[in-house]
């Protein structure tokens, strides 16, 4: 584990965001909390402990290794649902310990019913429907076929849950295109009941459909940015605020990133800074180090526009980000010295660096940038 930065995790704010979403959705729409990408660069491990502690039951991931990841925290406490890959020579460990899969294609339809038999446990599955996504989901024209074989494997497969996913809710440009996925949703449930069998639950909806379209959230909702305390998209919060008289974002953010100054010098005007000369210094100037770079996930592309926070003040990056350093502009701040703190996302004093500004000025959404944040980096919960 890397010492030169911490990630902190806030507890407090991540049950203010599930309380929050719990009364949107209602006592009675199930919460499965989105971690893929190393639960959307918050660490794994660490936040699914705090999450459980939160009072958080069902962990959604996208392959066998974050699944095993949850396992291995957890245990048999929560259920874990697999929705993207599942290698061939996993897809044992996977129903012996009970864990749930989507499944959108007939192969690995085939083969979780062989393997299931082989064990004499029964393969929980979802099934997941094409609907308008184009990425993954058996097609309309295939729903009966499935539905035959889900009958006639009733003693190898739980056929535990009926899913899709949208193309785009976050945007109301993508609104006939969503509109006509609930539709076919529909279709095929309906296609599926006339074989006498009924699927447990149903679940359509991301954090943005969720909020978007109050019908998708059925059984259960997937919840991915929304429980870290960020909007899918300011078009989403828009959506929200206007319902609203208290204009007031009721999300809370969980992380936060900091590290410290690792060497100050003083540098006279006409000195170039880091590589190259993509900065010469105009006038004289107080330079601090600090211990971070494109290596961590602090992006290249903030060179020379990224801001950081030392002493409660913003202080410009300057120069190149290298791969583990980067240097930043602390001319103004009086009393600054080496091991002092750098902020570079959340509070310090009265100032703030947020996640979106953060993205908006390496050019990345927050999803991108956070699930790039280096796994090396040491996560704690505060």
């Amino acid at each position: 584990m890397h010492k030169n930065s911490v990630i902190e995790i806030n507890q407090e704010a991540h049950k203010r965001n599930i309380d929050f979403l719990q009364k949107v959705f209602g006592k009675k729409v199930m919460l499965s909390s989105v971690v893929k990408g190393n639960a959307y660069g918050h660490g794994l491990a660490e936040f699914v402990q705090m999450a459980f502690d939160n009072g958080i039951q069902h962990f959604s991931v996208f392959d066998v290794e974050e699944a095993k990841i949850v396992f291995d925290t957890l245990q048999n406490k929560v259920t874990i649902l697999i929705m993207g890959f599942v290698a061939d020579d996993d897809i044992e460990w996977v129903i012996q310990n009970q864990i749930e899969f989507f499944v959108f294609e007939r192969y690995r339809l085939a083969r979780a019913a062989k393997v299931a038999k082989r064990l004499q446990q029964k393969a929980i599955l979802h099934i997941e429907v094409e609907t308008g996504m184009h990425r993954t989901g058996f097609e309309m024209k295939n729903i009966a076929r499935v539905a035959q074989f889900l009958v006639k494997e009733q003693k190898n497969i739980k056929f535990k849950g009926l899913c899709t996913h949208y193309a785009g809710a976050e945007s109301i440009s993508n609104y006939y295109r969503i509109a006509t996925q609930i539709e076919k949703f529909n279709q095929a449930e309906t296609i599926i009941k006339s074989y006498g069998i009924t699927p447990e639950i149903k679940h359509s909806a991301c954090s943005a459909a969720a909020m978007m379209f109050p019908e998708t959230r059925m059984d259960l909702v997937r919840i991915g940015i929304l429980q870290y305390g960020l909007w899918p998209s300011p078009e989403v919060f828009v959506t929200y605020l206007n319902t609203k008289k208290v204009k007031k974002d009721p999300l809370c953010r969980v992380i936060s990133w900091k590290t410290e100054i690792m060497s100050i010098k003083r540098i006279k005007a006409g000195d170039f800074v880091g590589y190259g000369t993509s900065f010469m210094a105009t006038d004289a100037m107080k330079i601090a180090t600090i211990p971070l770079g494109y290596a961590h996930g602090y992006s290249r592309s903030l060179s020379n526009h990224g801001q950081v926070l030392v002493n409660g003040q913003r202080c410009r990056v300057i120069g190149t980000v290298n791969m583990n350093m980067l240097t930043v502009d602390v001319t103004e701040i009086d009393h600054v010295k080496k091991g002092d703190e750098v902020v570079l996302i959340g509070y310090q004093k009265e100032s703030v660096i947020t996640i979106a500004s953060f993205s908006d000025y390496s050019n990345q959404l927050n999803y991108e940038l956070l699930t790039r944040i280096a796994k090396t980096i040491p996560r704690k919960i505060i």
